[in-house]
């Protein structure tokens, strides 16, 4: 067992401080709440959908690859923040909040243990499974302002607080706990896997055949292998492609394709891809299903652009930040993600905007090459600030030199 238990699932039978009952045994077996497919649909269940796993590792990956620091309040000034860089002692960071986003998109709560030093001040995070953890309202006072009782199973003789437990729900019905989307998409996901086995086992009874070999004459077994015998060594094969059967004793082939009502279970399958989708807030084409994209231009790169503006940011990334910035940091100290890499356009589009922005004076190179992640040019060469020469307030006459006219700045006649 890992420190406190953190790690182990509520459902684990071996876990001593869960007692086995009908629910838990149930969970542990993957046998979760029924729907009218039939199809018991639960965190684990869910994950053998390949739209499920993959809109799952592709949020948390993302949000997890990218950058969190901490910030001066205010100002893009850094600020030291060691528990961001180092959270647990054997998780790295990315393993860390991959995990905390995996929670939350299964279960809609990530729960994790603060460690404190001797003053009090947080120094590692050890996450709890999010099956583990009870979330209570309670009357707020001096010593819990929240008003937030946090039961971890096995430790009911010590409620904690938010000073004890790091928590990020998502969407919420109470501002208590997240509400999974497991929990509304069981029909949905319950109809993906119902269809999954319907495949399988279609496949599986090995009911798919080529086509009928039919004859007018009564056969025995003998004489029905040796004209499928024959049958397959005159046609069988890429070399008989194209080939002219001759069938005599009124035989007859009749082929078999697949039903018109199977080609609708496989549409169906892919509208559960498509719906999956939707449950998570992730464009299809990520989940790859690219049949109604354009694979050039810009319409994937608006697409994933969208979805970073309208999904990862405000749902996942947003909460992230906040919670970091009141929980894990001393006051005066914002914690943001560094979301340029993800925002920024091709190389081209990339070149285009650096020559604007220094044109009118607003990047020095040295913010261009902050932006593309290079050092400042040494003995401050990329220090100084441009402005056009050729710009001046309109009806004016712009200073040459060498001109004995007036100075610049009277309207010209």
């Amino acid at each position: 067992m890992s420190l406190f238990g953190l790690f182990e699932s509520r459902a684990n039978p071996n876990n001593p401080a869960v007692p086995l009952t009908s629910s838990t045994l149930l969970d542990w077996l993957g046998m979760g709440e029924a729907n009218e497919s039939g199809v018991p649909v639960n965190q684990n269940t869910a994950m053998n959908l390949s739209a499920v796993y993959r809109a799952v590792d592709l949020v948390s990956s993302v949000s997890a690859a990218l950058p969190l620091v901490a910030y001066r309040s205010g100002t893009k000034q850094p600020a030291p923040a060691p528990l961001l860089a180092e959270p647990h002692p054997d998780l790295t960071p990315y393993e860390f909040w991959k995990l905390s986003y995996v929670h939350r998109l299964l279960w809609a709560d990530s729960f994790s243990r603060i460690v404190t030093d001797r003053v009090g001040r947080p120094r590692q995070l050890w996450p709890l499974h999010p099956s583990r953890v009870q979330v209570k309202d309670v009357q707020p006072s001096e010593a819990n302002p929240e008003g937030k009782v946090f039961v971890v199973d096995g430790e009911e003789d010590r409620p904690l607080t938010s000073r004890d437990i790091f928590h990020i729900p998502g969407l919420s019905y109470d501002g208590l706990r997240g509400v999974s989307v497991i929990t509304h998409a069981r029909q949905s996901m319950g109809l993906g896997l119902a269809a999954e086995r319907y495949g399988a086992r279609f496949f599986g009874k090995g009911s798919l055949l080529s086509g009928i070999l039919r004859t007018e004459q009564r056969l025995d077994q003998g004489q029905a292998d040796d004209l499928k015998s024959r049958w397959r060594e005159k046609m069988a094969g890429i070399e008989h492609s194209h080939e002219v059967a001759v069938l005599d004793s009124g035989a007859q082939f009749q082929p078999l394709s697949m039903p018109h009502d199977d080609a609708q279970f496989l549409e169906s399958r892919q509208f559960q891809t498509e719906e999956i989708a939707r449950w998570f807030g992730v464009p299809p084409f990520l989940l790859m299903l690219t049949e109604k994209s354009t694979s050039w231009g810009t319409g994937l790169e608006q697409q994933t652009l969208a979805w970073l503006k309208f999904t990862l940011h405000p749902t996942w990334l947003t909460p992230t930040e906040q919670r970091a910035t009141r929980r894990l940091t001393d006051g005066g100290v914002e914690v943001r993600y560094k979301v340029r890499e993800l925002l920024r356009g091709d190389s081209t589009a990339r070149a285009a905007f650096y020559r604007t922005m220094r044109e009118l004076g607003t990047y020095n190179g040295d913010d261009i090459r902050d932006e593309e992640d290079l050092p400042p040019l040494p003995d401050g060469l990329g220090a100084e600030y441009w402005q056009p020469a050729n710009m001046v307030p309109l009806g004016t006459r712009p200073q040459i030199q060498g001109d004995d006219d007036e100075p610049t700045g009277q309207p010209a006649d």
